[in-house]
């Protein structure tokens, strides 16, 4: 999920971690101090930066790329170049921070564009880095075309009376998404994006890994901790993902925080006359549903063609809540679409602010802003998930556990339940993922790294926080965040003095210790 940073609407797209794993197909990945043939010539570049091109771009924002193998396994099959964008420190440097917003399948170079102001202070001791993974935005992004994203939304009754005819549909949407997004899908996810971050270290010229990675970003800097323990700086996993939870369970997680977010938003928005859900909070909550079920059975067109359904509502809506901020914003979005039949304001929270045509052609090379695929992030979301996870129900266990997996999502949200139950189906069909994360990242022998944990975090609830922590031993520390919404950095005063305090000097408070709220004293 992405950190909760800027209000706008394009840096809001939070992707739960719920679905499933996609392969890292062929041969066991080598060792990461093993000196793999053909390895060693990745770890000998250096970025060269120049200003980034597009209108909306900061002026004092350079961008670069470097290279990475596909295929860390045989490295022999082609290369990938990967976006990266910094802010420069502003006196004598240290070296870079490198950030991850969360997703999987946020843009780090567009939210740095774009949220640069939030991590000014780093730039007293550091250049500021973000990054685009493998198949992200610019670097080789991933595409599903026009597969169904929703095979239980327009009716979930039949699906469950033939689950045959929805494993079809699975299986075939899957295809749909090898088709358009070409070889880095079968080499994208966390342990390879790990990889990835090493060759960035190496081309800043850093010896060690300073990071900064929320929700999602925690996994990825964990994972790189279990894989480079020797090559860890100065780490922070704010928004800290579960690394063992099953995914059934992520889901319902997933699906009761976000339904608690909607009936908060709701109970907000009923104050105000202007709400198009009326005065009333109960009928409102009603109303949510209704319109899901509206949309589902008659989808509205867009501007692209494309169907604007009771999912896409559901998947608008779920990046609206993460942050009080930008309710206003989501209260005007519903309002054109129930109002004028307009989904214009909610497509740009479903999809990240982006408003461009599908995309047809996979790259390698650095792909341009204007091409990546308006489905990239969902795409990378199911992909990557996919590929961090070895489970594969077989086709009996689906067909047998269908009914009761529906029946406990929509219990925890008549809203996203069939949205976060889908999101884990999507992995059917698709090859066996890593078990790596699950096995392996834990016990970790590294310098201590400071884990943020927010109380009433709708996306990763803060007892994911406490068992990641047991889990990687004791260099984690946990700072407890007595706060709302979706990780502290970019909402508490409190965590975002401790974090800098932390990455700038080394300072890290004492483990268990906690942030109140920004009214109360510290």
């Amino acid at each position: 999920m992405l950190a909760k940073l800027s209000t706008r609407p394009s840096l809001r797209r939070c992707a739960v971690p719920c679905a499933a794993g996609l392969a890292l197909l062929g041969a066991g990945l080598p060792a990461a101090d093993d000196p793999a043939p053909g390895r060693a010539r990745f770890y000998d570049q250096k970025v060269t930066w120049s200003a980034c091109e597009g209108e909306d771009m900061p002026k004092d924002l350079q961008c670069g790329k470097v290279t990475v193998p596909l295929d860390y396994a045989d490295p022999k099959k082609g290369t990938l170049d990967l976006a990266l964008a910094r802010y420069r420190a502003t006196g004598r440097s240290r070296g870079s921070v490198l950030l991850n917003f969360g997703g999987p399948g946020g843009q780090g170079v567009g939210q740095l564009a774009m949220a640069g102001k939030d991590f000014m202070g780093l730039t007293n001791g550091y250049d500021v880095v973000g990054f685009d993974p493998r198949g992200v935005g610019r670097s080789s992004p991933v595409s599903c075309g026009n597969a169904p994203d929703d095979p239980l939304a327009a009716d979930g009754d039949a699906a469950v009376a033939d689950p045959q005819a929805l494993l079809e549909k699975l299986r075939d949407a899957a295809a749909e998404c090898t088709e358009h997004s070409g070889p880095v899908l079968r080499h994208i996810g966390t342990v390879n994006a790990a990889r990835d971050l090493d060759v960035m270290r190496d081309a800043l010229g850093d010896g060690k890994l300073n990071y900064l990675g929320f929700s999602y970003g925690s996994r990825l800097g964990a994972v790189y901790a279990a894989q480079f323990p020797d090559r860890v700086g100065r780490m922070v996993l704010d928004g800290v993902d579960t690394l063992t939870e099953p995914l059934s369970e992520q889901g319902v997680v997933s699906a009761q925080g976000q339904q608690t977010a909607l009936e908060n938003f709701l109970a907000w928005c009923t104050e105000d006359i202007a709400c198009p859900f009326g005065q009333n909070p109960r009928e409102a909550r009603e109303h949510v549903v209704e319109v899901v079920e509206s949309l589902d059975r008659d989808p509205v067109p867009t501007d692209f063609g494309e169907a604007f359904s009771g999912q896409d509502f559901a998947g608008a809506l779920a990046q609206g809540l993460f942050s009080r901020e930008l309710w206003p914003s989501l209260q005007r979005a519903v309002a054109q679409l129930l109002e004028d039949g307009d989904t214009s304001r909610l497509e740009a929270f479903a999809s990240g602010g982006v408003a461009h045509p599908p995309w047809r052609a996979a790259h390698r090379g650095l792909t341009d802003p204007q091409d990546v695929p308006l489905d990239n992030l969902p795409a990378a979301l199911m992909a990557v998930n996919c590929a961090d996870d070895p489970d594969r129900p077989a086709a009996e266990q689906v067909g047998r556990d269908l009914g009761r997996l529906r029946a406990r999502y929509e219990r925890a949200s008549p809203v996203f339940g069939r949205y976060r139950l889908t999101q884990v189906l999507m992995c059917y069909g698709r090859p066996k993922g890593t078990d790596f994360i699950r096995d392996e990242v834990k016990d970790l022998d590294t310098p201590r790294m400071l884990l943020v944990g927010t109380r009433g975090d709708p996306a990763t609830p803060y007892r994911w926080t406490v068992e990641t922590a047991e889990r990687l031993g004791s260099s984690a520390v946990v700072l407890d965040n007595r706060g709302e919404g979706h990780t502290g950095y970019g909402s508490s005063k409190c965590v975002h003095r401790k974090v800098d305090a932390f990455l700038l000097y080394g300072t890290l408070p004492p483990d268990g210790s906690s942030c109140g709220s920004d009214h109360d004293t510290e």
